[in-house]
């Protein structure tokens, strides 16, 4: 299968274009509900509920740069993620939501997905989806071409062995689009972050988690990860936060999985 990615026509410039001077992150919104395919419809109250954790978790104020930044709740009855975008007045903004898997423990090699902090630099270089099915049938990272972010080895919660602490691989990526990605919006994978295919590539064009690579590009670096098509923002990050609300129960915006 052909890698998605967005044919636009007259591109801005790999990093920092000019197209978006007169402008701020928030454009990105309409164009998240425009291109990603799942959606959650998040209350605004909800909003900032999720603004005020990524508050709390996140040190805004050595963040000297508005940025976007994506918070992930593991909790079982949400199982969603928010994209925000950081101003320079330290307020976060709504971009969009969508439906996740995160770890599901109790087989073996099954960890809690970790909560905290992660941040997404060049230490663990991303890299793409073979498309390729393994012994199971399951194209595990998704599509040909999806791109696999990879956030490095992580403490975490073992879901077998009476839950001892372990090590995980913590990675965020599309699923098998035939038979895992309608499972999203609960707990599926064995630790890591499995997202929507439209949102991978939303994220992987728009560069939200790309702040260490632009950074990089920008002084001269180069890499074969980054699609030639992307269009660059002068507002990528770095942060993902995972946490987990508590719920007992799944709210209205977070329905259940596809049949």
């Amino acid at each position: 299968m052909r890698c998605f990615l967005w044919a636009v026509v007259g591109l801005c410039p790999l990093f920092v274009p000019h197209c978006f001077a007169d402008e701020d992150g928030t454009r990105l919104a309409p164009v998240f509900a425009q291109k990603v395919d799942r959606r959650l419809d998040v209350p605004v109250s909800e909003q900032s509920t999720y603004a005020d954790l990524l508050t709390r978790n996140l040190n805004a104020a050595s963040m000297t740069n508005p940025q976007y930044v994506v918070i992930v709740d593991r909790n079982i009855w949400v199982q969603a993620l928010l994209i925000y975008w950081m101003s320079a007045d330290r307020v976060f903004h709504f971009i969009g939501a969508s439906p996740v898997s995160t770890g599901n423990p109790g087989r073996f090699e099954h960890f809690v997905t970790p909560t905290g902090v992660f941040e997404h630099t060049l230490d663990n270089r991303d890299f793409r989806a073979k498309g390729t099915p393994n012994e199971l049938g399951f194209r595990g990272f998704g599509a040909k071409g999806m791109r696999v972010y990879d956030f490095g080895w992580q403490d975490a919660i073992r879901g077998w062995d009476h839950y001892s602490p372990g090590k995980v691989r913590l990675e965020m990526h599309a699923t098998d689009p035939d038979r895992l990605a309608r499972k999203l919006g609960t707990p599926q994978s064995e630790g890591c972050i499995r997202i929507p295919a439209a949102l991978n590539v939303f994220i992987d064009h728009y560069g939200i988690l790309d702040g260490a690579y632009d950074k990089a590009i920008a002084a001269g670096a180069a890499f074969w990860v980054l699609p030639k098509t992307r269009e660059a923002t002068p507002w990528s990050g770095t942060f993902l936060v995972v946490a987990d609300t508590g719920r007992t129960e799944r709210p209205a915006w977070s329905p259940a999985p596809l049949p």
